[in-house]
């Protein structure tokens, strides 16, 4: 069971201002990672398999964020339909 303790958030990126930070933040749920852009949840790490990123299709800023959790690595990036499908098999995992 998850507890309190177990859950974190925090920003992720090279952002010269908290306060523009908050607009990619991480959050860490027990075993389960999510990183959103703004308030969407655009990747994530379950615990058991690597990390899930959906393709940009947004804007720049949410590119750059993009780019900060998998490192440009635009061919592994999934379409928003394959994203969201497991995503949400994983949130039904993890009673989300």
């Amino acid at each position: 069971m998850t507890t309190l303790k177990d859950i974190d958030i925090n920003s992720y990126g090279d952002y010269s201002s908290e306060n523009y930070g908050a607009h990619a933040l991480r959050v860490n749920i027990g075993t389960l990672t999510l990183w959103f852009s703004y308030k969407t949840i655009i990747a994530f790490r379950d615990g058991f398999s690597g990390t899930v990123v959906r393709q940009n299709d947004w804007s720049t800023t949410t590119g750059k964020h993009l780019n900060w959790i998998d490192g440009g690595n635009k061919k592994e990036r999934l379409s928003s339909e394959e994203f969201e499908a497991k995503l949400a098999e994983v949130l039904a995992k993890h009673n989300l």
